[in-house]
C-alpha cells in the first residue's frame, strides 16, 4: 500500500471478516476506502464481485477514480506488463442506483416488472397530489397538509420503519389530527404506483430488501458479491441497515466506514445506532480507528476531542496530527450580536490581509436565522458572500411569503406581492389571484373591496383574516414593524404547516425576523434594507459565481459537513442556539447537537473562533434582551484548551468594524 499510515494500511489490507472503520474527521477515509478496493482487485477479486455503496454518485465516482489511480501506480511500480482489471467494473453507486440495477434484473421474482419507471421527488409529490385530490381530502378537510408535507411523512415512515402514528407523534405532532386521512392517502398512493408500474426512491430500497428476502432471488444476489463496502455508514437509516444484513449475513466480506461522532442527519431518518451497534450485529467484527488527522492543527483537535469526550455513547478515539504549531482556538465573548458581527467583520478582513482569501473562511451557525443580522452587515459593508445549504435567508420561501404580505400592505399596487400572498390560500391559483388583484386595483388599493369577492370554498376559513390583516397593516395605527410581522406570522402559521414539512424551523426564522425588525424605524425602511442588491432573476440566485471571484462562506453546520476552510467562525455559541432550544428536552437529540458542534469545530484547518454573545434578543415579542449562557458543550475542560477573551480585546472595540467603512 502506498502513502497510507499504519492504521489506514491495516484497514485497506483487511481480510474477509466484518470490518468497521471508525474514520475521524479529516483522517483520510476516502483514501483508505479506495485503497481497499484496489487491494482487493490486486489480490484477485474480480471488480464485478465488489459492491461499493455511497450516498452520492459523485462520491462513488471519486472513490473508483482513486482506486484506478492506485492500481495504475502499483502496476507501473511493480513492473508488470499487463494492466490489472480496472475499478470501473465495480458495482459502485448510491444505494438507490444499485437497487434499480438489481430490480431490473431480478425484480420479476417479487412482482416488479423490469420496465418500471422511477419517479424523482418532484414526480412523487405530484402523484401524491393527484391521489389527494381524487380522495377529496382537501374538500373534506380544508387544512389537510399539502403534497410535499404528505410525501415527507410517507418517506420518513418507510425509511425509519415506524408506524404512521409513531412518526406523527415524534416528528409531526401538528399533523396528528390527520392520521386517518394520511392512512387512506398512503394506501391509495401505493396502489396507484402499482397500477402505473412506478417506483419512487423509497420503493427502490423497500423492494431491494424484499428481493433479498426472496429465497431464490436473494441467494442469487448474495452470490454475485464477495465484498460489500459502504461509505458514510453513520448516515444510513434502518431500512438500509436491513438491506446490508440480508446482503451479507454474518458480515463476511462487509466493510463499513463512518464516524459516529459525525452522525447529524436524524431529520432524514439516519440512525446512529446502525454504526454503534455494528459490532453486536456482526459478531467477530474488527474495529480499526483512523485518528491521524490531516486537516487541522493540534490545538484545534484538542478542543474538538474535549467536546466529543462528553458524548454518552461513542467509539473512543482521539484525533491527532503531526502538523507543527498552531494557535489555540479562541472563545470570544461579545456584548451582543452587534458586537459579534463587528468582531467577525474585523477578523475576516484581517485574515484576508494576511493572505487567506474569503473563500477559505467560513461562518458556521446552527440555524439559518442566526445569520440574518450578519447578512445585513455584510451587504452594508459590500463584502461578497455565498450561503451553503440553500438560499440566503431573505430568499427562502417562508421569508419571501411573509415579506410579500408587508410589501402588499406598503404598496397595494404590487401585483407580484399580491399574487404571492393570495396563492398561499388553498384553492387560489394564479388566475383567481389576478382577478382578486384587479378588484383591489379598481378600488384604489382599498382592501375592503375583497369583502365583495367570493373566494374558493377551500379558502373560506382564511379569507376574513386576510382582509382584516391587510386593512390593519395599511393603517397608521397598526404598530411598529415587529408588531406587524407578529400579526402577519399568526395568520401565516397554519398555512406554513400545510405548505412545509419543517414548519417549526421556518416559523422560528420568522420569530428571528420579528426580533431583527425592531432595529428599523418604519416598515418602508425595513423592506428597503432587506431588498438591497436583489438578484436579477430566480436563476441568478442559484448560479455559481465565476471561479476567480472571492467571497465569504456562510453555512449551517449541517451543510458544512465534509468541507474545510483555513479559518472558521462558529457563531452564537449560546445555550438555546447551540444546542438548539427544541433539542434540549430530548436526550438523543441533545447528543446529536453535541455531534453537530463537533462537526463544526473540525471544519477548521488553522484558525478557529467560537463567538458567544452575552445578550440575545428575547424570543417573546418585545424589545428586551435575555442574558445568555455559553453553550453547555463548552465545559471547563474545553475552555482550558481554548483562548478565552472578549471581542473588544480582539478587534479594537465594537466600533472598529463600523469605522472600516466600505471595503469592497
Amino acid at each position: 500500500m502506498y502513502s497510507l499510515n499504519p492504521q489506514q494500511r491495516k484497514a485497506a489490507q483487511h481480510g474477509r471478516d466484518p470490518l468497521l472503520i471508525i474514520a475521524g474527521a479529516g483522517t483520510g477515509k476516502t483514501e483508505t476506502l479506495s485503497h481497499r478496493v484496489a487491494h482487493l482487485i490486486r489480490k484477485g477479486v474480480h471488480p464485478a464481485r465488489i459492491c461499493l455503496l455511497t450516498f452520492t454518485r459523485r462520491a462513488a465516482a471519486e472513490l473508483l477514480r482513486r482506486a484506478d489511480a492506485v492500481l495504475r501506480r502499483s502496476t507501473r511500480e511493480d513492473g508488470e506488463r499487463t494492466l490489472l482489471p480496472t475499478a470501473n467494473k465495480v458495482w459502485g453507486g448510491t444505494f438507490h442506483a444499485v437497487a434499480a440495477r438489481l430490480l431490473r434484473r431480478y425484480g420479476r421474482s417479487i412482482g416488479v416488472k423490469p420496465t418500471f419507471v422511477i419517479h424523482d421527488l418532484s414526480d412523487s409529490e405530484d402523484l401524491m397530489h393527484l391521489v389527494r385530490q381524487e380522495l377529496e381530502l382537501a374538500e373534506t378537510n380544508r387544512k389537510f397538509p399539502l403534497k410535499n408535507v404528505c410525501m415527507a411523512v410517507y418517506s420518513r415512515r418507510v425509511n425509519a420503519g415506524l408506524r404512521l402514528h409513531d412518526v406523527l407523534a415524534s416528528h409531526y405532532p401538528w399533523l396528528r389530527e390527520y392520521e386517518e386521512g394520511l392512512k387512506r392517502l398512503f394506501k391509495a398512493y401505493r396502489a396507484r404506483k402499482r397500477e402505473q408500474n412506478v417506483l419512487d426512491y423509497d420503493d427502490l430500497l423497500v423492494f431491494w430488501r424484499d428481493l433479498l428476502d426472496h429465497p431464490e432471488a436473494g441467494e442469487t444476489i448474495r452470490r454475485r458479491f464477495d465484498y460489500v463496502l459502504v461509505d458514510e455508514y453513520q448516515d444510513t437509516n434502518k431500512l438500509q441497515a436491513e438491506i446490508l444484513e440480508l446482503l451479507r449475513p454474518g458480515g463476511t466480506g462487509l466493510t463499513v466506514v463512518g464516524d459516529d461522532a459525525q452522525s447529524i442527519y436524524s431529520f432524514r431518518a439516519a440512525e446512529v445506532r446502525n454504526i454503534l451497534d455494528f459490532p453486536q450485529q456482526f459478531p467477530g467484527t474488527r474495529i480499526i480507528k483512523l485518528e491521524q488527522n490531516y486537516r487541522s492543527t493540534q490545538p484545534i483537535l484538542k478542543a474538538a476531542n474535549a467536546v466529543i469526550s462528553h458524548a454518552r455513547e461513542r467509539f473512543t478515539k482521539n484525533l491527532w496530527t503531526d502538523r507543527p504549531g498552531g494557535q489555540k482556538p479562541q472563545l470570544v465573548t461579545c456584548e451582543d450580536e452587534d458586537e459579534q458581527n463587528d468582531f467577525l467583520i474585523q477578523a475576516i478582513l484581517e485574515h484576508r490581509e494576511q493572505g487567506i482569501p474569503l473563500k477559505q473562511q467560513a461562518v458556521l451557525y446552527r440555524s439559518s436565522h442566526h445569520a440574518i443580522t450578519l447578512e445585513l452587515v455584510l451587504a452594508r459593508q459590500r463584502i461578497p458572500f455565498r450561503k451553503f445549504g440553500g438560499r440566503k435567508f431573505v430568499e427562502t420561501a417562508h421569508v419571501k411569503d411573509l415579506m410579500a404580505i408587508l410589501r402588499l400592505a406598503e404598496n397595494p399596487r404590487d401585483v407580484v406581492a399580491a399574487v404571492r400572498v393570495l396563492s398561499l390560500l388553498p384553492g387560489i391559483g394564479v388566475k383567481k389571484a389576478l382577478a382578486l388583484f384587479k378588484a383591489l386595483e379598481d378600488a384604489g388599493g382599498d382592501f375592503r373591496a375583497w369583502r365583495h369577492s367570493r373566494p374558493p370554498a377551500a379558502a373560506d376559513d382564511f379569507w376574513p383574516g386576510v382582509i382584516g390583516l391587510m386593512q390593519d397593516l395599511t393603517r397608521a395605527s397598526c404598530g411598529d414593524v415587529p408588531a406587524q410581522i407578529h400579526r402577519a406570522a399568526q395568520l401565516y402559521k397554519p398555512l406554513a404547516e400545510q405548505k412545509f414539512d419543517n414548519p417549526i424551523e421556518r416559523l422560528q426564522d420568522l420569530e428571528q425576523l420579528e426580533l431583527v425588525s425592531g432595529r428599523f424605524r418604519d416598515r418602508a425602511t425595513f423592506l428597503a434594507e432587506l431588498a438591497l442588491d436583489p438578484p436579477e432573476s430566480s436563476q441568478a440566485i442559484s448560479n455559481e459565481p465565476p471561479a476567480d471571484d472571492d467571497y465569504l462562506i456562510l453555512s449551517t453546520m449541517h451543510s458544512a459537513k465534509g468541507l474545510e476552510w483555513q479559518a472558521v467562525y462558529v457563531v452564537n455559541a449560546a445555550d438555546g442556539a447551540v444546542p438548539a432550544h427544541q433539542a434540549t428536552a430530548d436526550r438523543e437529540q441533545l447528543e446529536e447537537e453535541r455531534r453537530l458542534f463537533y462537526v463544526a469545530l473540525t471544519r477548521a484547518k488553522t484558525w478557529l473562533y467560537v463567538t458567544f454573545p452575552l445578550e440575545r434578543p428575547m424570543r417573546i415579542r418585545g424589545n428586551g434582551c435575555d442574558l445568555a449562557r455559553v453553550s453547555r458543550f463548552i465545559t471547563d475542560d474545553v475552555r482550558r484548551v481554548m483562548s478565552c477573551r472578549g471581542a473588544g480585546n480582539c478587534c479594537g472595540g465594537r466600533d472598529s468594524a463600523r469605522r472600516s467603512g466600505t471595503v469592497f
